[in-house]
């Protein structure tokens, strides 16, 4: 009878305890929820589909506003399947910002569950390149960012979505993104300059994927690629086959590849015609912190550089 009393006791002890520290945690949780909630307040939450948009983004709204990329770093963003985590990143956003141009086909299924958020589309008013083959010609290839009057667009755009959405801050946005553009031509027009010096004969830029038709439009470089855009079918042998013969026969030095692809069939190409292989080029994905290309300042920058290097060195 005793240890039953005891045993009651104690179980009664445990209950009283448990509440009172389950109280204790519920407090502190709300506590901290409010303190959240008003410090999400103070600042304009930026949710954007891929790490290049964010960092533009993030530059044009200084401190002024918090920006998340929906995916990660490093990621191939055509076909990208968002995860549970994505969302929970992704939710109370006071403003989207996407490409368009049909690259991030997967966001329409993803927007509907943001809220409502108001959405921007990024690359709106620019004139977009077709895409000339494959089972995507005559649609615009979405890779707009890589060329720099269509990256002032970007960044004018998203200027004008932050000042609309936070107009307190709208002076801080016009400044930033004023800078912003004065950085990218800082790093770009010593480098077309650059390869101007190069013979027109020779500027060629030979890439698995045709996601630089803006870039070499703005650097005067004439395109030859391994497939129009990421699907299922890259690297076939009859693609393989053509990029051999526009190599051999245009006399081209050296071939590149995206960071966020195979890179075996630009390699076999370099192999089969005895010309250089020069290296990954950044594009669609930024790269870790310690990575080549955290900013997208790092992806202009190392991109043009490889580009410009690979071709010098084999002339």
């Amino acid at each position: 009878m005793l240890e039953k009393i005891k045993y009651s006791l104690n179980c009664e002890w445990f209950l009283i305890a448990k509440g009172y520290f389950m109280k204790r945690i519920l407090v502190v949780f709300f506590i901290f929820a409010g303190f959240q909630a008003v410090y999400a307040s103070d600042k304009l939450k930026v949710v954007t589909t891929f790490t290049v948009i964010a960092d533009i983004a993030q530059n044009i709204a200084g401190d002024a506003a918090e920006v998340v990329s929906i995916t990660k770093p490093g990621a191939e963003i055509h076909g990208y399947q968002p995860t549970p985590g994505d969302l929970v990143r992704a939710i109370n956003a006071d403003l989207i910002l996407w490409n368009g141009l049909n690259l991030e086909l997967w966001f329409e299924k993803f927007i509907s569950q943001l809220g409502n958020a108001p959405y921007y589309t990024v690359s709106e008013g620019i004139e977009p390149l077709e895409i000339a083959e494959g089972a995507y010609i005559g649609l615009p290839n979405p890779h707009a960012w890589m060329g720099v009057k269509s990256a002032f667009v970007y960044v004018d755009n998203i200027e004008k979505a932050l000042s609309a959405e936070d107009p307190k801050n709208a002076q801080i946005y016009r400044l930033n993104a004023s800078n912003y553009k004065n950085k990218i031509t800082n790093i770009v027009r010593p480098l077309i300059e650059e390869l101007q010096q190069v013979p027109s004969n020779k500027r060629w830029l030979v890439t698995c994927e045709g996601a630089f038709s803006y870039f070499a439009k703005d650097f005067g470089l004439k395109e030859l690629y391994l497939w129009p855009m990421n699907s299922e079918q890259v690297g076939t042998p009859k693609q393989i086959q053509k990029v051999i013969d526009g190599v051999r026969n245009n006399e081209i030095p050296v071939v590149f590849c995206e960071s966020t692809v195979n890179t075996r069939p630009a390699k076999r190409v370099a192999q089969d015609t005895g010309v250089a292989y020069g290296g990954e080029l950044y594009v669609d994905s930024l790269s870790n912190i310690d990575g080549p290309v955290p900013t997208f300042l790092d992806l202009l920058r190392v991109t043009s550089t490889t580009v410009i290097n690979g071709i010098v060195d084999n002339l």
